[in-house]
């Protein structure tokens, strides 16, 4: 081992370790996707992140680019070449902690050669930390929670914000602060999803280098890699049967990248998503993204108003929409469980329904979406809320249901809507009213988020989409709408219903 430095005289070698790009790429030994030891040498996705590294940097990736690696073996350099230096890495759990501690930065140390190790010699090696003579330590772990450190590698962080939420926000609100704004932070993972603040902190750092704005250091810089630029993505095309769907795909993906995907590696994407993922397009998009965009794709397979929504926005039906004050403002509501409470907020022009307006919370009492209500300062209609508001409620002195509750708050003209029979047949209701739907894009964003998450539940052993609505959040803003649909045959919809006669306004907000 490192007989490549053989013919280096101790003072050649003392000289060249004051080179940080050299020691980089030549001290290290790490173990390859074989499981062979392997002197670390950077790949061109590696040498170009090493070139554009910034304090804050993001990275959406196909899977097994080598930045974990790369990211560890420039922390662990640093750690053992400037004293005082405080690096730590966060994994997805402790399994995973473990493994990167043990076969990434402790398998590189121990192979180091002896006049670095007798120089900086470990004075703790532990589970989850190294510490050095020189001051320097290095921690792997899930969190940082008060500790004080100069680089931060965050692994995976989009898995993280996808199933571990709480885990998420400890990283989000305990570990990144923990790197001043002169220190490095580094935050890579495969995508999972439009939602958690992986996929908001690759939003606004790819708008930052659209925009071409100069970055701060408290900026997070974008770097993507793809799978088509891996030497290793690549298979025998006569093994592999590319259809002429994958092939339109492939030729509508040169032109973006204005690069060619030739046979070898069209027939490796093909059989890895047919064999890998059992044919699963949007599995391919998460774990070998082609493009930023694609990464952060999701398919409308299964989605419930996929259709509505791309011809709402094709006839400009989600724009902006004003409020009218002449014209009442009605609500439809979704109680939820657990207290989650999604509101619709919508005008009736003709035989248009304006949305124009949307709130949701959870764990708040109805106290609190009254008074957001009054502050809006709309002239109110009538507030449609789902069956189960005529329900007693438990948990005070007099059971009372959500209609007489919030009919103490103040709101007036109340209305429940009858349950419906069959919940596909009110969900196809819904799909069927959409066509009459205008949404206000920016007071509605997070709403019209909810509806494009509005998703089928999968039945992983049938390999079937069930007619069951996902439990994953989104449902309740869709449920919130569907009160709408559901009263459509009951409203009595004229020209223009209250668009000459404004409701009188009480001092308080509510409709009198």
């Amino acid at each position: 081992m490192h007989e490549h430095l053989a013919h280096l005289t101790e003072d050649q070698l003392r000289e060249h370790l004051k080179d940080p790009h050299w020691r980089i790429r030549n001290l290290y030994y790490v173990l390859d996707k074989d499981g062979n030891t392997v002197l670390f040498v950077p790949n061109e996705v590696q040498e170009q992140f090493l070139h554009d590294i910034w304090y804050r940097n993001v990275i959406p990736k196909a899977r097994q680019r080598g930045f974990s690696t790369v990211v560890q073996i420039m922390m662990l350099d640093a750690c053992l070449f400037v004293p005082n230096s405080g690096a730590a890495v966060i994994a997805q759990d402790e399994d995973t902690a473990k493994g990167i501690r043990n076969n990434k930065i402790k398998f590189a140390y121990d192979r180091l050669p002896d006049l670095i190790r007798k120089a900086i010699p470990l004075t703790t090696d532990n589970v989850t930390e190294l510490q050095w003579a020189n001051g320097s330590f290095m921690l792997v772990a899930l969190s940082t929670r008060g500790r004080t450190l100069q680089y931060l590698h965050v692994s995976e962080y989009g898995k993280i914000c996808a199933h571990s939420p709480d885990k998420a926000q400890e990283i989000k609100a305990g570990s990144l602060p923990s790197v001043d704004q002169h220190g490095i932070i580094v935050i890579e993972s495969t995508a999972e999803g439009t939602e958690g603040d992986f996929y908001e902190k690759c939003q606004r750092a790819k708008a930052l280098k659209d925009a071409a704005r100069k970055l701060s250091p408290m900026d997070y810089k974008l770097h993507f890699a793809a799978w088509w630029d891996a030497d290793e993505y690549e298979t025998d095309p006569e093994l592999v049967f590319v259809s002429d769907k994958d092939h339109a795909y492939f030729h509508r993906l040169e032109a973006v990248i204005v690069r060619e995907i030739g046979p070898r590696k069209r027939a490796w994407y093909v059989a890895k998503r047919d064999n890998d993922f059992g044919g699963d397009q949007e599995t391919m998009w998460s774990q070998y993204p082609s493009t930023f965009d694609e990464a952060f794709m999701v398919s409308t397979e299964g989605t419930y108003l996929a259709d509505q929504l791309s011809l709402a926005r094709r006839q400009n039906r989600i724009t902006t929409i004003n409020y009218d004050p002449s014209v009442p403002v009605d609500t439809w509501w979704d109680l939820g469980v657990d207290d989650d409470i999604a509101i619709w907020f919508s005008q009736q022009i003709g035989p248009r329904t304006h949305f124009i307006d949307f709130d949701e919370g959870s764990g708040e009492p109805y106290s609190y979406f009254v008074k957001r209500m009054q502050e809006r300062g709309y002239v109110w209609g009538k507030h449609y809320l789902p069956h189960d508001g005529a329900h007693r409620r438990p948990g005070s002195e007099i059971l009372k249901t959500s209609a007489d509750m919030l009919q103490d708050l103040g709101l007036r003209n109340i209305e429940i809507v009858p349950r419906a029979h069959e919940l596909v047949q009110a969900i196809q209701e819904l799909r069927d009213d959409f066509a009459n739907y205008w949404f206000d894009e920016a007071r509605c964003a997070e709403g019209l988020k909810h509806l494009a998450g509005y998703r089928k539940e999968w039945n992983a052993r049938l390999g079937v989409w069930t007619s069951t609505p996902r439990r994953n959040g989104h449902q309740h803003a869709a449920d919130a709408l569907r009160q709408r649909a559901q009263m459509r045959h009951r409203l009595n919809i004229g020209a223009g219903r209250g668009s000459t006669i404004p409701r009188r306004k009480n001092r308080g907000g509510m409709a009198a």
